[in-house]
């Protein structure tokens, strides 16, 4: 079982194809990074992962927990620190953390 699995991973807003048949896997302790310029879906497959965003198709896996499929148990696995300093006003203080 890989720590986080991504296949065929997509992500539309109408008519741009933010993220597009993205696939990856990493084992536990492995480092992982995204790299691209803006614009390549970068933020948008984290958020995904994260489960801010639910993608139109493809699917990602946490520890072995379908982000879609068990979304809290994906998100109890994963722990993400935003590049910048980001509160989102429609989520809850809790949601927010």
């Amino acid at each position: 079982m890989y720590a986080i699995e991504i296949r065929n991973l997509e992500k539309s807003f109408g008519d741009l194809h933010a993220v597009k048949g993205v696939s990856l896997a990493a084992d536990q302790g492995e480092i992982l990074s995204l790299l691209g310029p803006n614009g390549a879906g970068k933020s948008t497959t984290i958020s995904m992962l994260s489960g801010l965003l639910a993608p139109d198709a493809g699917e990602a896996v946490i520890m072995g927990h379908s982000v879609t499929g068990e979304p809290q148990a994906a998100k109890s696995s994963l722990g993400v620190v935003p590049q910048d300093i980001a509160l989102y006003e429609d989520l809850s203080a809790r949601e927010n953390l």
